[in-house]
């Protein structure tokens, strides 16, 4: 069954999308749960029902919106991703993959062609994670990941919990958390980095997600007056941090395939002086590998370092890892049908691993998973500046509406 999308009122819904928490440079601001958010989701909302969509709430404020099929005693083929934002974010993280799957429902409604299997459009709670920490917590409490009630409990930086936001802005729901199942799930994404447009491809067929490691790292070592101490007698926290941080970078930097990566995203000195030797450093470590076994070599890596500066630098270490994330491998069958489907429409595509997290890491758990990114300019994202055009949007939404039909047509498989 082919039916092909509207790419301009794609484009179109895009934009009327971006108006909701627009800033001054061309971005967005709907940070999860707030009224922008809410907003946003009101508008889906309403395009929704205009489609005779029938919409459902969970309790962690996880939206489901069906287009019912022939057989709705079947699971049903979800796609979806977030409507929610960086604090200066772009037009098109999460959203393009809420509004692809309106523009699939939209034009099967144009067709007036209805699947086998009913189908669902998701938009997942607050998945950025820049409200409320972590990051994909409400599609994480729906896989079981995450329990309710703390998720419920989690507060924003001015204590206002994730449940007070929800009543706040009516979105907690009645629908059981976990609920609906799925038959299987697609989620399509700009891909937020530069290989794609370096290699001048349209579509990214995701096979799976690196794996991450977070750590919480201090360092303590001695404060001391940076004039009358000689070299040799000092006890220098941030001394020791720069030895780590370039023995791990010179490590990561030797792997040529690119797949060690290393990230050293915050670092603070404790009362931090011109002529004092810090004392104390507190440091964050992002870990990520796409082999597992690898990202425990890194870890490895990391705690040898660690031993290393104690003994050099006379400094005590406190490592605490705050997440981990283990390397996911999407369905192959999922993967399968988005590579038939850019195939038949001769879109020069790749396979590749996602770098980032996702909603469908946590899905992944539970229902048959595979992801399809899009080029974005320059590879920019959670910025202001981050764009796709149109063109990939549309070959994007067009390649997902063809395995969204191909699965939901087929009854043999996860009933």
């Amino acid at each position: 069954m082919q039916i092909s999308i509207d790419g301009q009122r794609l484009w179109s819904s895009l934009m009327a999308m971006a108006e909701i928490g627009a800033t001054p440079n061309g971005g967005s601001n709907r940070l999860a749960l707030t009224q922008e958010d809410a907003a946003g989701r009101h508008l889906l909302i309403e395009w929704c029902e205009e489609l005779g969509c029938q919409v459902r709430v969970d309790g962690v404020g996880n939206l489901f919106i069906r287009r019912p099929g022939k057989r709705n005693d079947l699971k049903p083929v979800a796609t979806g991703s977030h409507l929610d934002t960086q604090p200066k974010g772009g037009r098109f993280d999460g959203v393009l993959g809420v509004l692809a799957g309106l523009e699939v429902f939209r034009s099967l409604h144009d067709h007036n062609v209805v699947t086998e299997r009913p189908l669902e459009l998701i938009v997942w709670t607050n998945e950025e994670g820049s409200r409320f920490a972590p990051a994909m917590v409400a599609s994480g409490t729906y896989a079981g990941v995450f329990a309710v009630e703390e998720t419920l409990a989690r507060q924003d930086a001015n204590g206002v919990t994730f449940g007070q936001a929800l009543e706040e802005t009516g979105f907690k729901g009645n629908l059981p958390i976990g609920e609906p199942q799925l038959a299987s799930f697609f989620e399509l994404h700009i891909e937020q980095g530069p290989v794609l447009e370096e290699e001048e491809l349209a579509i990214g067929v995701v096979t799976g997600v690196q794996g991450m490691r977070w750590f919480d790292l201090t360092i303590h070592g001695n404060a001391a007056h940076a004039g009358t101490t000689p070299m040799s007698y000092r006890q220098d926290a941030l001394a020791a941090a720069a030895r780590l941080i370039d023995r791990l970078y010179t490590h990561a930097a030797y792997d040529t395939s690119g797949d060690t990566k290393v990230t050293f995203g915050c670092l603070e000195i404790d009362t931090p002086s011109r002529n004092v030797i810090p004392a104390n450093v507190s440091l964050t470590v992002d870990l990520r590998h796409v082999v597992e076994e690898q990202l425990d070599i890194l870890e490895e890596r990391l705690r040898s370092e660690l031993a290393d500066i104690t003994g050099t630098f006379g400094v005590v270490v406190n490592l605490e890892r705050t997440w981990a994330s283990p390397v996911v491998k999407f369905d192959e069958q999922c993967v399968a049908a988005l590579e038939r489907a850019a195939k038949c429409h001769g879109i020069p595509y790749r396979r590749m691993m996602s770098g980032a997290g996702h909603d469908a890491v946590y899905v992944s758990r539970v229902a048959p998973t595979a992801m399809l990114f899009i080029p974005c300019r320059d590879g920019i994202s959670h910025n202001e500046a981050e764009y796709s055009t149109p063109e990939h949007c549309a070959l994007g939404a067009q390649t997902l509406c063809d395995a969204l039909i191909e699965n939901a047509n087929s009854l043999e498989v996860n009933a």
